[in-house]
């Protein structure tokens, strides 16, 4: 698997970001979804990372410059026929190591509290991730949990 920065062009990714917007409004409230769009996700603050396998898509993520210490999880998804098979585990290794790499001394992500996020929790908490309270300009939602982990 060949994980890459990816400029938000191809057809393939753009369809699998579509599919989790959808995803997102049919699961939360709109006022409770905090996925970002195509056009939000080419935010220079934002570094957004594509995973493949020969040429077929497996999944995405996205890191968010909040400030020179804080950065958050964005955007992670894995394709249909890519769930649970690791991937998923991957692309959050990868993202936590280019925190790493950058110097971060947190990473914070927002993901939704009902059943249907329950796989994405039990994902981060395996990687060390705690509940915490909102943080940059999120607020208290009983529809987000809050999350993060601090870096060595």
């Amino acid at each position: 698997m060949e994980i890459k920065i990816d400029d938000l062009s191809g057809g393939e990714v753009v369809g699998l970001l579509e599919e989790h917007l959808a995803d997102m409004y049919a699961t939360s409230p709109p006022e409770s979804v905090h996925a970002l769009d195509i056009e939000g996700l080419k935010s220079p603050e934002i570094t957004f990372f594509s995973a493949w396998k020969d040429s077929q898509l497996l999944g995405c993520v996205a890191i968010k410059e909040l400030d020179s210490n804080h950065a958050e999880l964005k955007s992670m998804r894995t394709t249909q026929v890519a769930r649970k098979s690791g991937v998923a585990s991957k692309l959050l290794q990868h993202v936590l190591d280019t925190a790493i790499a950058r110097q971060y001394r947190t990473v914070s992500l927002e993901t939704g509290s009902e059943d249907y996020f329950k796989p994405a929790r039990n994902l981060y908490e395996k990687f060390g991730f705690g509940y915490c309270e909102p943080f940059a300009d999120y607020e208290l939602d009983p529809y987000s949990q809050f999350m993060s982990i601090e870096l060595r």
